[in-house]
């Protein structure tokens, strides 16, 4: 049976207590292992290799102005000191719009925020960027 892969651009971001219509892009979504090389006395022709500790970059998530101030309420909320940490999901939807693969992430909280350049002369939407640090990202769909 053939299974074709399914797209990038049919996607929803959900984050615990905030909802959001859509996103222009999500991205950031990587992982890694650290390998922590060990050498035995007696054994010189190779080191060992062991797995150290998992290390997650930080999503990104852009998407234009509305008057819809939720994320940016949550970004001045750990500048003001409140750290509120939430668990999301990334979601990824077929041509139908049914669900077909999920990842979740836990303990996040926004760390950078940036706002579009505005120009008299620009004619493009106007983008902004949240950057969400986060302690764990994991296929359950």
């Amino acid at each position: 049976e053939r299974k074709d892969p399914y797209g990038n651009f049919n996607f929803m971001v959900e984050i615990g207590g905030i909802t959001r219509a859509a996103f222009h892009e999500a991205s950031g979504f990587d992982s890694s292992v650290e390998v922590i090389e060990h050498r035995e006395g007696g054994k010189n022709a190779t080191t060992y290799k062991i797995p150290g500790l998992a290390k997650h970059g930080n999503i990104t998530l852009k998407w234009g102005i509305t008057d819809d101030s939720s994320l940016d309420d949550w970004y001045q909320q750990v500048v003001d000191g409140d750290i509120v940490r939430r668990n999301g999901s990334i979601i990824v939807l077929d041509r139908k719009g049914e669900e077909v693969a999920r990842w979740d992430f836990v303990r996040a909280w926004p760390s950078k925020y940036t706002l579009p350049n505005f120009s008299a002369e620009g004619k493009d939407i106007a983008i902004q960027t949240l950057e969400l640090a986060h302690e764990g990202l994991r296929r359950v769909l």
